[in-house]
């Protein structure tokens, strides 16, 4: 599985030579060290890796990063104390571009320049070259925001053995998490329990396709696999009429940005978008800014969310709330908040707090230790590593949202809101989930 997180522009990213990406690395990090403070790599000075998508066809899960880093950056300024000791922090952010082999060099690169320890965020596509890079270089590496499958399995564990994981661990969702959220939504509207799934030839579709439609058979519903598509695919025509052949009444897919607009626009002028009840869209389905490209056609999809502003979690860093973390980021970009800020900073505080639980921060083999049995609450909720699913890993919960019309006077064109909360019941409902058509 691990093949398909690479896709053809590998061979054009190859070609950089090392010297770019370490010069780019480099510019980088003397631009986003902590402000006022010397790029010191000495024993009093923490460095820590930040990768993840800011362009790209990913770009939407990294628009608010800057912001997140801002904050965090601003609450570590006066440094941090460990074990006795005060130690500067520096916060090293990349941009992957979305390109996976982008990712695995940024990553060594920063390997290269002595980091302590590495955060990275969204999609297989950022997350498992990272992962790799640290798990080869004995870099203790803490990831967030993909199917933990696609990171568990598709990095090469194997069901049912121990980890072969020392060094990188991730918190996330999985397909148990997904699938309790979903049936909690479909279950709410009347509908004849046919499924279209549309999922792609990568890493979510492959691990989803594997772990999930089982797991929706077995609650009672008939799915309909319209195959796996290849990213960039123009034309969906077959798909969308096996899908009206079987007169299905529920979409679960798993998209890219671009791939999602250009098939829900053909399943519209083909009539398959007015039979669906329950739209329910992944990844794509998670930011207004790729939601809001699909006008009156993006009003009602359904998405498990990961984070919500009304999540009632605050940064262990900052101490913002979730309320506060999204008005602050609206103010500061004119831009609607979106999930992963609660997510980018979550990360932030895990990697914190397993520093500290090092006690010694510089010591590589004992940062994982605390790593690997890290429990500490985030904005996303608790974390707990001593508890499964699988080595390495901590699952969070996932709650039902919607975009729906906004309330007149709004400076939106979508309003997020929560509609279920099966899986975590302190995050408040605000209203029960409406029929896609």
């Amino acid at each position: 599985m691990q093949k398909n997180f690479h896709s053809e522009r590998e061979s054009v990213s190859a070609l950089r030579s090392r010297r770019e990406v370490l010069a780019l690395a480099g510019a980088a990090g003397l631009a986003l060290a902590v402000p006022g403070r010397a790029s010191a790599q000495g024993a009093d000075t923490l460095r820590i890796g930040f990768v993840s998508p800011r362009t790209g066809p990913l770009g939407s899960f990294g628009e608010g990063d800057g912001y997140v880093l801002g904050l965090a950056r601003k609450a570590l300024g006066g440094g941090l104390t460990i074990g006795g000791k005060k130690y500067n922090v520096e916060l090293l952010d990349r941009d992957t571009q979305s390109d996976p082999a982008r990712a695995s060099q940024l990553a060594k690169a920063l390997i290269d320049e002595k980091i302590d320890l590495m955060l990275t965020t969204s999609t297989p596509e950022v997350v498992n070259p990272v992962s790799d890079a640290c798990e080869a270089a004995g870099v203790p590496c803490l990831g967030t925001v993909m199917p933990w499958e696609a990171w568990y399995f598709g990095r090469g564990a194997k069901p049912g053995q121990p980890s072969p994981y020392k060094w990188t661990f991730l918190f996330s969702f999985g397909v148990a998490d997904f699938v309790k959220s979903y049936v909690s939504q479909w279950s709410a509207i009347p509908t004849n329990k046919k499924v279209a799934a549309l999922l792609p030839n990568d890493a979510d579709g492959n691990a989803i396709r594997a772990a999930m439609l089982p797991e929706l058979q077995k609650a009672g519903f008939i799915v309909v696999d319209g195959g796996p598509y290849e990213t960039g695919t123009t034309d969906f025509s077959v798909q969308i009429a096996k899908f009206k052949a079987e007169k299905c009444e529920i979409l679960c897919t798993f998209p890219i940005p671009s791939d999602f607009a250009t098939f829900w626009r053909q399943a519209a002028q083909q009539g398959l978008a007015k039979t669906m009840k329950i739209v329910q869209v992944a990844k794509t389905g998670l930011f207004a800014s790729t939601i809001e490209v699909l006008g009156p056609l993006g009003y009602n999809i359904s998405v498990a969310a990961y984070w919500h502003k009304s999540y009632p979690y605050a940064s262990s860093l900052t101490g913002v709330s979730g309320l506060q973390l999204a008005d602050g980021y609206e103010k500061a970009s004119g831009k609607q908040w979106n999930q992963q800020l609660g997510a980018s900073l979550s990360l932030i505080d895990a990697g914190l707090a397993a520093l500290k639980a090092s006690t010694n921060p510089k010591d590589k083999v004992g940062v994982a230790k605390s790593l690997s049995t890290l429990q500490a609450t985030t904005m996303m909720g608790h974390l707990d590593f001593t508890k499964g699913p699988v080595g390495n890993v901590s699952s969070v919960p996932m709650i039902g949202a919607q975009w729906v019309k906004p309330a007149a006077g709004s400076k939106f064109k979508y309003d997020y809101i929560v509609t279920e909360n099966a899986s975590d019941p302190k995050v408040p409902v605000a209203s029960k989930v409406k029929p896609f058509a």
